[in-house]
Formats: C-alpha cells, sequence, structure tokens
C-alpha cells in the first residue's frame, strides 16, 4: 500500500455553512410567463439588459453570488450571498412596473425581492415575497463602469451587501445609497437551464435506465396512492406533489420495475419513510425529492433497532437516485445490498444522518455502481462502505464534518475515486486489506487520518464516458 497525497489545498473559507441545494430539475421548475425582451439601462453608455432574460447578480465587492436562503420557496426567505453553483435560487429577472422601475423575480419561486414591511431604515432586511408590485418590491437599476446599482422605490435605498461581508451567507440589506462597490453587482446572463451542462445527464453504470418512460403518467398527494402506483405493474411516471407523511413510521414503500418517481418543484416530500427496491425489481429512476425523518429518539447512537433506510436496494437493478435530499434517518439514507447493480447515485445532498451510504451484504462480486457530485455531510459512518463491488467509481463528490469514516473499500471492491473534494473528514478514503483503491485529483481541506491507496482498481472510462469537473469546483456545484 502507499500513502496518497492530496492535491494542494486551498485555503479554508472563513465560513463553512451548507451550501444551498440545487435539487430542482429543469424541466419541473414552476412555469412562469415569458416577459417581453427589452433593453434598458438608466445611462447611455452601459451595454443592455434584457427584461425577461435570467441573470446571477454577482457582487463586485466579494464575487460571490445573490440567492435565497436554503433556496427556499416561502414568503420571508432572506436575500444572501453565496458560491454561484448554478442553482434557480440564484438566478434572477427583471420585470417592468413601469416608469423606469423593475421588479427582481427569483427564478425558483417567481418571488421577487422585497424590503420588508417597506421599511426605510439602513439595514432593513431584503426578502423573497410574493409579487404584489407594490413600491417596496420597485427598484431603479442605475449604472456605473458596467456594474449595476438597485435603488428602492419606496425607500430610495440600495441593496447593499450588509457590513461589506465576503462570507458565504452574508445576509442583503438596503442601504443609504453611496456608490461602494458592496453595492455593485455585475449581471450575469445564465443559459437556458443556469446549471452545468451535465447536472441532468445520466452518467455512469446506470446508463440505460428509463423508468417509467412511455408509461402512464399520475401525480400523488398521499400514502395511498403512491403504494399503488409504485407497486404497480407496468410503467408509470409517478409525480409526487406533496409532503406525503408515512405511517407507520419508517415503513419503506415497495417500488416495482419500470417506475419513475420524481418529485414536483419543491413539494415532493416523503416524510417518515422511505422506499425499497426488492429482488428482480430493474429500471427505476428515483429524482428530485425530499425524504427525511424517521429518526427514532430511544435508538440512538447506533441506530441499529429500527431498520428505518431512506433508499434501500436489495439485488435490484437499473436504478438511477438523482437530485435527492436524504437526512435524519434512523438507519441508512442509502442502503444498495446483495448484489444490487447497473446503479448511479448523483448529485444528492445525504445528510445530517449517521449511516450515509451503505453497499455489500453480499459474498458475490459483481455489483457496478457510478457515484457522483454528490454532497455528504454531517454524517459519521458509510461514505460510503463499499464491500464486494465489482467496480465502483466515485467522482466529484464533496464529503463535508465526516466523523466516522469517507471512502471505504472493502473485501473484493476495485475502487476509482476522483476529483473530489474532502472537507474536514476523518480517514477520507482508504482499504481494507484485500481490497484496491485508486485516487486522484481530489483535494483534502482539514482532514486527519488515513488517506490510503492500493492496487490499480479498473479504468472507468472503457465502460462508460463521463464528464470529470476541477475537485476545485466541487464546493460550489460542480
Amino acid at each position: 500500500m502507499s500513502s496518497s497525497p492530496p492535491a494542494s489545498a486551498p485555503p479554508r473559507p472563513p465560513a463553512t455553512r451548507a451550501k444551498r441545494l440545487t435539487l430542482v430539475l429543469a424541466f419541473l421548475a414552476s412555469a412562469v410567463l415569458a416577459a417581453t425582451g427589452v433593453s434598458a439601462w438608466h445611462t447611455p453608455k452601459a451595454e443592455a439588459f434584457e427584461v425577461g432574460t435570467w441573470y446571477q447578480l454577482q457582487s463586485r465587492h466579494s464575487g460571490l453570488v445573490l440567492g435565497i436562503r436554503a433556496a427556499s420557496p416561502d414568503n420571508g426567505a432572506e436575500a444572501v450571498q453565496w458560491d454561484a453553483n448554478g442553482s434557480y435560487d440564484q438566478q434572477f429577472r427583471f420585470v417592468d412596473s413601469g416608469g423606469g422601475y423593475y421588479r427582481i423575480q427569483a427564478r425558483h419561486s417567481n418571488k421577487v425581492l422585497d424590503v420588508a414591511s417597506g421599511s426605510t431604515a439602513d439595514g432593513a432586511k431584503v426578502q423573497q415575497w410574493g409579487d404584489a408590485n407594490s413600491t417596496n418590491q420597485q427598484w431603479r437599476i442605475q449604472e456605473s463602469g458596467g456594474y449595476a446599482t438597485f435603488v428602492n422605490r419606496a425607500s430610495g435605498k440600495a441593496l447593499d451587501l450588509w457590513e461589506w461581508s465576503t462570507v458565504k451567507g452574508g445576509r442583503i440589506s438596503q442601504y443609504t445609497a453611496t456608490g461602494a462597490v458592496n453595492q455593485q453587482w455585475r449581471l450575469v446572463p445564465v443559459d437556458g437551464s443556469g446549471r452545468p451542462g451535465h447536472v441532468d445527464d445520466l452518467e455512469g453504470f446506470g446508463n440505460g435506465t428509463t423508468g417509467g418512460q412511455g408509461g402512464t403518467t399520475v401525480t400523488v398527494t398521499n400514502q395511498a396512492d403512491l403504494e399503488t402506483y409504485a407497486n404497480a405493474s407496468g410503467a408509470y411516471i409517478i409525480k409526487v406533489a406533496a409532503a406525503i407523511n408515512i405511517s407507520p413510521k419508517g415503513k419503506e414503500i415497495r417500488v416495482g420495475s419500470n417506475k419513475t418517481i420524481i418529485g414536483v418543484g419543491t413539494s415532493g416530500q416523503i416524510v417518515g419513510g422511505g422506499f425499497f427496491l426488492g429482488a428482480g425489481t430493474n429500471n427505476v429512476i428515483i429524482r428530485n425529492l425530499t425524504i427525511r425523518d424517521t429518526l427514532m429518539a430511544d435508538d440512538d447512537p447506533g441506530d441499529d433497532a429500527y431498520d428505518y433506510d431512506g433508499i434501500q436496494m436489495d439485488t435490484a437493478s437499473n436504478v438511477w437516485i438523482d437530485h435527492n435530499r436524504i437526512y435524519n434517518m434512523n438507519d441508512g439514507l442509502i442502503d444498495s445490498r446483495k448484489d444490487t447493480t447497473n446503479l448511479t447515485v448523483s448529485w444528492n445532498e445525504l445528510g445530517p444522518g449517521n449511516k450515509s451510504f451503505g453497499i455489500g451484504w453480499t459474498e458475490n462480486t459483481t455489483a457496478r455502481i457510478t457515484i457522483h457530485h454528490n454532497w455528504i455531510h454531517g454524517t459519521n459512518q458509510r461514505n460510503p462502505s463499499t464491500d464486494n463491488v465489482a467496480y465502483a467509481h466515485l467522482y466529484n463528490n464533496h464529503l463535508q464534518d465526516v466523523s466516522g469514516y469517507g471512502n471505504y473499500s472493502r473485501g473484493a471492491t476495485k475502487m476509482v475515486i476522483e476529483n473530489s473534494y474532502f472537507d474536514n473528514v476523518n480517514d477520507p478514503f482508504y482499504p481494507d486489506a484485500t481490497a484496491q483503491l485508486r485516487q486522484s485529483g481530489s483535494i483534502l481541506v482539514d482532514c486527519t487520518g488515513d488517506r490510503v491507496t492500493s492496487g490499480s482498481a479498473f479504468t472507468p472510462s472503457t465502460f462508460y464516458p463521463y464528464t470529470l469537473d476541477a475537485a476545485s469546483a466541487v464546493p460550489s456545484g460542480g
């Protein structure tokens, strides 16, 4: 075995506040009316902006972009700054209010930037709120040197980066217009999706999975309908359009073959339960859902008495788990067991929780699994623990604040790790005495313990094409 040094690590950022979610899929975003394309600035020398075009608003002072805290869709959610990651809560367009004023509309919620309670005070909170076209939601856009300053119609004060913050999560307020750089914003047009070009692509060993494509599309808002369609014969696309509370707590809804289960916007949630894919189940897609909250207070700290997983797969095949948020489950957030194969797990947020992602429960070595662009944080063990997997390809994952261990290759597993980002992780990656692990291009920041490689494992590109992002881009969404 040899110790594998990490790539040169950049300085740790001044704050480690959770990065915002990127769960809402382009084709399920709330429909919005297209505004008439009109070019406008309020000085003649600047380039025009387009009414109806989506922009990121980047602070001249900090380099961070304006967004809505935790990508909330709710009224009153405050405006903050964050790393640009392409998520819809970081995209805004201008809606003409007349008289040279515009509302600034968030793409993920269709709500507009609003000075709370119509305040005229310095430091007043800027939030999102339903569009009433009131004067505290209207802004004059003034240009200087290619940067915009937004002045509120009701208060006459400017959109301001409070106390000159450079920290992720720094709040946005209004303040007397001074022309300072913390009140100046660069308008960065986004493309059709505003997200990484490959964010909706199915890559890896799950390639070819189609789920319920070509079948019947249904929308569910209750447990009975969800169970009926998830385990029905035939192909179904099942849209989850509500937070469904599962009873009894911890129940895992059985999912049959040829199913797509997908959340509508941000509303699709499975609360107090999860999903189970049993032997022989194949061709399943689970996307854009929040699965949460089966923790049992009497089962701490081991989480052993109640086997309440977010998604459990036993001898399933051709599965794609993508763009979900899974947290606070009493057992595993995801368990892939008993030779489940041809599995891709991508672009999910896993955590907080004790056991993140367990793989194995078999003496065979046949499974093929791809795990990429996931954010695993606030967890202890199984991140993942990968036992007897023929080919395990892990790339562009972000592990953060992991107390137990990170990527663990066990048994006869051949594991390849590429361009991942380990932040405050104990034992970031290592194999046991019989497994192989090859690592390249990853960045480690404030990590402790083992970072060990062994053997040549395999070459993923001989199995499929894939898009490998720089490790330095991973914390901001790849």
